[in-house]
């Protein structure tokens, strides 16, 4: 019997990236279907959050993706341009946020599509990769086009349909609070939560556990 999971996921959460790959590999060598949910990252829901927390946090998060995706041999670099638009001295999120509406309800319209993690795999490496302006030219058509996607209708769809997508975009959050967590990435199996890049080998533990095989093809 083919197993089901959620998996709660952000543009701009770095430790989602870095969770991706491995949870895509997990969807094609496994007989689990991965359902991902994005949600707006904590910067749109929160805009005070960076400011009231302790000055601390955000150095210290920029060392640890760093050091994990050193460890973790996934190339890394700065954002450019950032998903969210946010002055780093100050912390101060910015009013026009040009970026992560258009981005995120293009993860919705390929989950609707049943292909939300295989874009969201793609597209996450140009943002988190290195490619610069990965908003222009083609890199999201090609990411698009290497899930078996047509970015022309992605893009008008989430023109279109935005009201629709961030309906869903917010169900996707209610769930995920109701799972019993908040953050990203939160893969969510049997109303357990595994919050977390560093939680994924505990998942799949579990989802052996309820009997999870592996596919035909990776049981030659």
């Amino acid at each position: 019997m083919t197993l089901s999971a959620d998996l709660f996921w952000s543009f701009r959460s770095p430790y989602s990236y870095l969770a991706t790959a491995r949870y895509a590999q997990i969807a094609r060598d496994y007989d689990v279907v991965i359902n991902l949910r994005p949600v707006y990252p904590l910067a749109i829901r929160e805009p005070d959050f960076f400011e009231k927390n302790n000055p601390n946090w955000l150095a210290y998060m920029l060392r640890d993706i760093f050091r994990l995706a050193e460890y973790m041999d996934i190339p890394l670099a700065p954002p450019n341009p950032d998903p969210v638009m946010q002055d780093l001295a100050t912390r101060k999120i910015a009013d026009e946020q040009p970026y992560i509406f258009r981005l995120t309800r293009l993860g919705q319209a390929a989950a609707r599509r049943s292909k939300g993690l295989d874009f969201v795999d793609k597209a996450s490496r140009l943002i988190w990769g290195g490619t610069a302006n990965w908003h222009q030219g083609e890199h999201l058509t090609n990411a698009a086009r290497a899930c078996g996607l047509d970015f022309a209708e992605l893009e008008s769809e989430a023109a279109s349909d935005a009201e629709a997508l961030d309906a869903d975009i917010a169900a996707n959050q209610d769930a995920l609070e109701k799972s019993g967590h908040w953050g990203v990435p939160t893969l969510v199996f049997n109303d357990e939560p595994f919050f977390g890049q560093d939680r994924i080998e505990h998942a799949l533990w579990r989802m052996e556990q309820a009997g999870l095989k592996k596919t035909e093809t990776q049981d030659k």
